[in-house]
């Protein structure tokens, strides 16, 4: 009867040890790291969230301006993925063998808008000739900075095709992220600012007065790779979950659009 006890007990045992084994063999999340550009933080953050759900791995994303995100790269940050906001901050990385060529896919695409705060919005004709400078008068135009940061670059390319920046240029208020941007108009600190149109959706503080021509500007594009660094064997997965229609409605909710 005795050993007849302890072979039950044993069995138990050996039953709750492989009870307790089993899930975190199947189950074993990852974490992927993501530098992305700081105007895709509402749009990726929901999306991440379902990416979570569905796979349990664990996204943790580091937001900034594309320019900073490629420099902390090059300097051996340790990162899985890297989503830019516009192509020439993924073609450093790519001339430095920072990247897989084979991951890079063009993501989406965005618009430059200009915004106003609140309750100060009024329409504005943006075309050739339009005189911004009077419209900010003594104040600032606030813009990403515009010899590194990718909103900036795109809105000064726009404002020198349509002969409006050397007016303007000394009053422009550059900052280190086009989050940064939209946050000087919502909060009164400029009457003005170039921004993307996802970061006007996601600030109810501003209102788009107008928008940029498309021929304006170089198009714009947000590029996606994983980089050469990466140990993260989730990583391709997660690259495939962006390109997915499942995820789409994340994107073109908050302004995107999908690039084929």
């Amino acid at each position: 009867m005795k050993t007849r006890r302890l072979v039950i007990k044993l069995a138990a045992s050996i039953s709750l040890s492989v009870l307790l084994v089993l899930p975190t063999q199947s189950f074993a999340a990852e974490k992927i790291t993501v530098f992305a550009a700081a105007s895709m933080k509402t749009a990726l953050d929901a999306a991440n969230v379902a990416y979570t759900a569905k796979s349990g791995n664990q996204v943790v994303v580091s937001y900034a301006a594309s320019s900073a995100l490629a420099k902390q790269v090059e300097a051996g940050a340790p990162a899985d993925v890297f989503i830019s906001a516009d192509l020439d901050w993924m073609d450093y990385l790519t001339k430095k063998n920072l990247i897989k060529p084979d991951s890079r896919k063009n993501l989406l695409g965005n618009r430059i808008v200009l915004v106003a705060p609140k309750d100060k919005a009024k329409p504005v004709d943006i075309k050739a000739g339009f005189d911004l400078s009077a419209l900010v008068g003594d104040g600032k135009l606030a813009m990403g900075a515009v010899d590194s940061v990718p909103a900036g670059k795109y809105g000064k390319a726009a404002l020198e095709k349509l002969g409006a920046w050397s007016a303007v240029a000394r009053k422009v208020a550059g900052a280190e992220n086009v989050r940064a941007a939209v946050l000087l108009v919502s909060r009164g600190e400029a009457p003005y600012g170039i921004v993307y149109q996802t970061d006007a959706a996601a600030d109810p503080g501003v209102s788009i007065v107008g928008t940029f021509p498309a021929d304006s500007h170089p198009a714009i594009i947000y590029p996606v790779a994983q980089l050469t660094e990466s140990k993260s064997a989730a990583a391709t997965d997660y690259l495939k979950f962006l390109s997915s229609v499942e995820v789409s409605g994340f994107f073109t909710a908050q302004g995107f659009t999908i690039l084929k």
